[in-house]
């Protein structure tokens, strides 16, 4: 038996980390969030994408905006809230002592 299907659980968590990230370091609309991701063990495609996407606006954790495009029609700029913000502190320090429990017991 494979540990792969006790992961997706932890890969859909981790998924909405990163796109926290990604959304917390500048605005990004959908393709910048899929080039980000592409070519890692979360590639992802836009059916997964904005629904999640959606889920972080209702929980006011991210909001968007209209800009104009040069290549086409506008889009739409996601960025985070402040509660989204404040989410993606808490991740973070949550992520970092994931990270030496782990390395602690392994010793």
């Amino acid at each position: 038996m494979t540990a792969e299907p006790k992961l997706a659980p932890i890969r859909k968590g981790l998924l909405e980390f990163l796109v926290l990230k990604i959304v917390g370091a500048r605005s990004v609309y959908v393709a910048d969030i899929l080039r980000r991701l592409a070519g890692t063990e979360f590639t992802t495609q836009e059916g997964t994408l904005y629904p999640l996407l959606s889920k972080l606006r209702r929980e006011d954790l991210v909001m968007y905006e209209w800009q104009e495009s040069d290549a086409g029609p506008p889009r739409k700029y996601y960025r985070l809230t402040d509660a989204g913000r404040a989410q993606l502190s808490a991740l973070d320090d949550y992520w970092g002592q994931i990270n030496r429990t782990v390395a602690d017991i392994g010793h």
